[in-house]
């Protein structure tokens, strides 16, 4: 996943669209008992969380981006060092926030 997708699914506020979806009784009566026991305030931000832990893992193992960890283990494996795959990766995130328009626009109110 890209950082500017990733730093928009972890925005506090996102927009929300309301869906319908028809689900077993019982599977709504579980859920409305385990959402407090896990620290969900209701059974509908328990299946948000549901919905966008195993969406996560789709998109890890469909998306070739999303093959992060499995190639800097292998270039640890091959021989770059920690340092090297540090500073590379520090400059892949540089280019990736200059190639987004809103995140060029954000740096220069800053300054």
């Amino acid at each position: 996943m890209k950082m500017t997708q990733l730093r928009n699914r972890l925005r506090a506020r996102r927009p929300m669209v309301t869906i319908s979806m028809r689900v077993p009784e019982d599977v709504i009566a579980d859920l409305k008992r385990v959402a407090p026991l896990l620290g969900f305030s209701g059974y509908q931000p328990l299946i948000r969380a549901y919905v966008g832990q195993g969406l996560r893992a789709d998109l890890e193992r469909l998306e070739p981006a999303g093959n992060i960890s499995s190639l800097l283990t292998s270039l640890r494996r091959h021989g770059v060092t920690d340092e090297l795959l540090s500073v590379a990766m520090a400059e892949a995130q540089e280019r990736s926030d200059d190639a987004d328009p809103a995140l060029r626009r954000t740096r220069s109110a800053r300054r």
